[in-house]
């Protein structure tokens, strides 16, 4: 039945296509190991191994599946126009032609970023009578991680949980326990109906899940994994295939089934599907992540930013809350420049003279606030050394903003004929380009009219499912909103290439490495608890690297030495959002704020260039004792907490042997910890009591 076979090599990956009767191309091998041509696969699994899986309003569904988005009647009869390999990228050419249907795919798997890692797309182009398209994969992987030695249902499948102040939370278990089994009992061929699926259905990306999964083959010690880059709706599926023997793995963007998303394609139209990033090789969970850390420091924009890491300041966490003033914001300048930053942020409410949440939109000081002009205190903040900030929400209207309400519906995210409110907000619709010009000029008056060079763009509020103001689908009109809105960010920061943009959304509700290859830093969460900061802190660089990670280090009035040394163990491996009553403190405890910062300014080089570890597990919300540390050829750096714990010891095995071990933050002998080092290759940590952390370097 094969007819042909093509092998390529993109990396250290394996890639192999066979044309069977019709040149119909099926995809036989994704892989960190060279095929196996001996190796038998069963005739249903070449068959339904299509590149992508399209599914035609009006077309037959031809197996029982339930809500799966395999075996498409035209994924399955794709027929091989052309193959070209172009150094480290494949670009594949097929076409379906039955009666009126005519219609070109082009399927792109581009290794340009890392070795290990494959970035999937499809484009589907219309040359004959237009056609409905109720869902086309981005990617379509059959046969994950397979092996002849054991079913694939003994493979753990890592789900990243989000929620917002707690998220990256981890859970494993193997895909049986999750309830997908192997071979279906009984002497009926076909798939199981079951799927594990995560799925996204608004502008926040990251609301419940991250949009990327792992999947380990525990037995061969192997990983599998893969992420979405969409920052809006997006859908993932594991299943089996052939008759219950194989896995399968589809993953794209907005689907009918499940997000009611429908493509009226006309003649001579395309649409491409969003970019999904999968990656296969030896080893583990740290493995999977050191790779995607890679592959995402490889894509992202390049950015004096991530290159310095500077230290910010922001007036909002356990500080002014998002009610600042002139009075206020000098005394926590005068003391942010103290103690080190070099930029300082003035956070929500600087627009308004009261309640603030319901009327933004025209983004103009309050002479309330700020009676001598804004410019008298961002002027202050470049006297002392620093660089002024602004929080902005861009993508939103107070559903009280005189300027809202004086504006044409098109305007805004609509649905059944009145525009969407959500939490007290309109969410602009930036398919209508005179929103991006408005959008454009608020930026370039902040940035020109007030010296600022830094915005922290938020985003507390979402669209929901989208919008039925010119579109086939509500989930369409989002997606293009969506798109338009990265183009116009794009703009933006080609017109203003020195303007750091932060990433926030309500804190990490919109992580994906669509916004994040472009922003070079991320508010990785709103948590205002510092002990459940710490914990998550720990976690993010899962999905975030570790220069693009913005974590709140807020010490407060009353605070012991111990709490504030753990409010700065808590970003030191990452980018330090320095907030809390910095001005109320005493002058000791001040200094420990400083002294944090001089450690931190000693070794941030190092961070852009370490991978993440964890020598344990990944640390969850309350748990006693966690650690995270960033590691390069020469040295460790470990950042150790106790949160509340009945044991005073703690060990952690690195895996190799180690020359020493020393505590680099806080320097004070009077509050320093206890540590061993034994066998050369286990850390020892002695806490006296609960809620203490410590940053050690390690030399290797």
């Amino acid at each position: 039945m094969i007819e042909k076979v093509y092998e390529y090599k993109i990396g250290n990956l394996y890639v192999v296509f066979v044309a069977i009767k019709d040149d119909c191309l099926k995809l036989v091998h994704c892989s960190e190991k060279p095929y196996n041509a001996e190796r038998k696969l069963d005739q249903e699994l070449i068959e339904a191994s299509t590149l992508a899986e399209i599914q035609i309003t009006g077309m037959n569904q031809p197996n029982h599946k339930g809500n799966k988005l395999g075996n498409t009647l035209v994924g399955r009869n794709l027929r091989l126009k052309t193959i070209e390999q172009s150094e480290n990228k494949l670009t594949v050419v097929q076409f379906y032609k039955e009666k009126e249907i005519d219609i070109e795919v082009t399927t792109t798997i581009d290794g340009t970023y890392h070795p290990n890692v494959l970035k999937w797309e499809n484009q589907i182009e219309n040359k004959g009578k237009e056609i409905g398209i109720e869902y086309i994969t981005s990617l379509n992987i059959l046969d994950v991680l397979h092996s002849d030695k054991h079913d694939f249902s003994k493979n753990i499948l890592y789900l990243p949980h989000n929620a917002w102040q707690g998220e990256y939370q981890w859970q494993s278990a193997s895909l049986k326990e999750f309830g997908l089994n192997c071979e279906l009992d009984g002497e009926h061929e076909q798939d199981s109906t079951k799927v594990i699926e995560a799925t996204n259905n608004s502008s926040w990306s990251c609301a419940q899940y991250s949009p990327f999964a792992v999947i380990i083959d525990p037995e061969e010690k192997r990983t599998a994994f893969f992420q979405i880059e969409n920052n809006g709706e997006w859908h993932w599926e594991l299943t089996d295939c052939n008759y219950g023997k194989n896995l399968a793995l589809r993953a794209g963007g907005p689907t009918e089934v499940t997000n009611h998303w429908w493509k009226l394609l006309k003649t001579g139209e395309k649409f491409k599907t969003i970019p999904v990033a999968y990656g296969i090789s030896e080893g583990d969970f740290n493995t999977a992540i050191e790779i995607l850390n890679s592959y995402r420091r490889n894509i992202r924009r390049k950015s004096n930013d991530v290159e310095e890491l500077p230290v910010i300041f922001n007036d909002y966490m356990n500080c002014l809350m998002g009610d600042p003033t002139t009075e206020k914001e000098i005394k926590l300048i005068d003391c942010a420049a103290e103690v080190g930053c070099e930029y300082y942020v003035i956070d929500c409410g600087w627009y308004s003279d009261g309640y603030w949440w319901d009327n933004v939109g025209e983004w103009k000081p309050s002479i309330k606030r700020f009676p001598e002009g804004l410019s008298f205190v961002t002027d202050y903040i470049r006297k002392k050394g620093m660089i002024p900030g602004a929080w902005l929400e861009i993508e939103v209207m107070g559903i009280n903003s005189k300027l809202a309400n004086s504006l044409p519906d098109d305007w805004f995210i609509c649905r059944h004929g009145e525009r969407v409110r959500d939490h007290s907000r309109y969410h602009l619709d930036f398919r209508n380009e005179e929103v991006q010009k408005y959008a454009g000029e608020v930026i370039d008056r902040l940035v020109k009219e007030y010296g600022f060079g830094y915005i922290k763009m938020d985003y507390n509020t979402c669209t929901g499912i989208g919008s039925d103001i010119r579109a086939d689908s509500l989930s369409d009109a989002l997606l293009q909103h969506n798109r338009a809105y990265l183009k116009w960010m794009d703009k933006i920061m080609k017109a203003y290439p020195e303007l750091v943009i932060e990433n926030c959304g309500s804190g990490g509700m919109r992580h994906d490495y669509a916004m994040l290859k472009r922003h070079s830093i991320q508010s990785v969460t709103d948590q205002t608890d510092y002990l459940r900061n710490g914990a998550i802190a720990a976690a993010c660089c899962t999905a975030i690297t570790p220069e693009q990670a913005a974590i709140w280090s807020y010490p407060m009035k009353g605070e012991d030495e111990e709490e504030v040394a753990f409010n700065m163990v808590n970003a030191m491996l990452f980018r330090i959002h320095q907030s809390g009553q910095i001005d109320k403190i005493e002058k000791e405890k001040l200094n420990l704020v400083k002294e944090g910062i001089d450690v931190y300014k000693s070794i941030r080089s190092e961070i852009k260039m370490s991978k993440p570890v964890w020598f344990g597990k990944i640390p969850h919300l309350d748990d006693p004792w966690f650690s995270f540390a960033l590691e390069n050829e020469k040295e460790i750096l470990l950042a150790v907490w106790r949160t509340d714990s009945k044991d005073d010891f703690y060990e952690i095995d690195l895996n190799e042997n180690v020359k020493k071990i020393e505590q680099i933050y806080p320097a004070n002998e009077n509050i320093k910890a206890k540590e061993t080092l034994k066998d050369n290759h286990k850390v020892g940590i002695y806490f006296s009591h609960n809620k203490m952390a410590r940053l050690y370097k390690i030399i290797k």
